[in-house]
């Protein structure tokens, strides 16, 4: 195997950048650098029945990673989580086709763990040792890991209140650990200003170009597990964003590729009504989001006041034909203890919205109930027990 990484271009202005040193936002604008791939000399050598008798992990995608040497790999595991059909909460809501893409099995319990494997991995090949990220908590944890297990230095800052099974992974994994009086903006500030004082190479959402590729492979795997075909709709806790703009990069690498016929996924945005800007922009029709002021929700994870990638997450939305909306905290609790009493899986606060979502979708008929629906649990619960409790 080998990646077929050719360069990385701004997704606003489209200037292009080597991929052989490292490189955060664009030097032009400021705007989100994507990884780009040789798509047209990948279609000819490799398809997409090569990958079956591959690892079961988000690697057995190599060629569309971003990583040269299979050496440089740091892995967990990650990935390959399984889409479960939620045959009880099908049942309940009149969705014959409903399913849970359960991400709470992965290496420190999220979703995360896939874009720090990638962004880790990226940053050894590229020989950087000291890496830093703002977290509300599981990137902060997933990175401690991946730095860990990759022999890289890692310091993270996360806002006081971050739930203490996050703190405490941080600190076990031998991670520098800063609690801010603050929320993640604030978090992010000081990880800049260490960055530019000490050395440290910043990993934060989409300032970076790798941490999307390992969440694109949820993309891939999702049309690999539904028989290479995309769902629906895809109903996606939103913070930073990672998540929807990877998947929606992974539906368009794979229509090159020639690997799915067509996109028919409407991708939908939950955020919680104490914090929802990328709610807001989308409803005024707004291609950026105003940061939000005064955010609060107990889903810490998309507790996310401004985001880089705001007009990324707008524009897959709206090329889908998708939707967003918000869902109270009250709503999404209730729906923790619902999704696992009706089919096992123990969501964060942050996947139990998606199902929160889905309620307030179906009964204003924005999304068909008979098509292949998904929702995303973007990680365990179990890093929540003193929220939930």
């Amino acid at each position: 195997m080998r990646s077929y990484l050719s360069h990385l271009e701004c997704t606003s202005c489209g200037k292009t950048f080597s991929a052989e040193e490292p490189h955060r936002t664009c030097e032009a604008c400021g705007k989100v650098l994507y990884a780009r791939y040789d798509l047209a000399h990948l279609r000819r050598e490799v398809s997409r029945s090569a990958i079956a008798a591959r690892r079961p992990d988000m690697w057995r995608y190599f060629e569309v990673m971003p990583v040269r040497h299979e050496e440089n790999v740091v892995s967990l595991g990650e990935g390959m989580t399984p889409l479960i059909h939620a045959r009880n909460l099908g049942a309940q809501l009149g969705c014959p086709r409903l399913y849970i893409k359960d991400e709470s099995g992965n290496p420190t319990g999220s979703f995360k763990a896939r874009g720090m494997s990638a962004a880790v991995s990226r940053a050894r090949e590229l020989g950087l040792r000291k890496l830093t990220v703002p977290s509300a908590g599981n990137a902060a944890g997933a990175m401690a890991a991946y730095c860990a297990a990759g022999g890289l230095e890692a310091h993270v800052f996360m806002p006081r209140d971050a739930p203490r099974a996050n703190q405490q992974e941080c600190l076990d994994a031998g991670a520098h650990l800063t609690l801010v009086d603050g929320l993640i903006g604030d978090a992010g500030r000081l990880s800049r200003e260490r960055a530019a004082r000490e050395g440290l190479f910043d990993v934060s959402t989409l300032q970076e170009p790798y941490r999307a590729e390992g969440k694109k492979s949820m993309g891939y795997e999702l049309a690999e597990q539904l028989g290479w075909r995309t769902p629906d709709a895809i109903v996606y806790p939103t913070g930073g964003g990672t998540g929807i703009v990877g998947i929606w990069k992974a539906y368009q690498e794979m229509l090159a590729l020639g690997w799915i016929d067509e996109v028919t996924t409407k991708m939908v945005a939950v955020q919680a009504d104490g914090c929802a800007p990328i709610v807001r922009a989308f409803q005024r029709g707004a291609d950026h989001a105003e940061p939000w002021q005064n955010a609060r929700t107990v889903a810490a994870g998309i507790r996310v006041p401004s985001a880089i990638g705001d007009y990324l997450m707008l524009q897959a939305l709206r090329d889908s034909g998708g939707a967003a909306l918000t869902v109270t905290d009250a709503e999404l609790l209730a729906d923790v203890k619902a999704m696992a009493s009706a089919e096992g899986v123990y969501p964060c606060p942050e996947g139990a919205a998606t199902l929160a979502g889905l309620r307030k979708l179906l009964k204003a008929g924005t999304l068909d109930p008979e098509g292949v629906i998904v929702l995303m649990n973007t990680g365990t619960a179990y890093k929540y027990l003193d929220v939930l409790a």
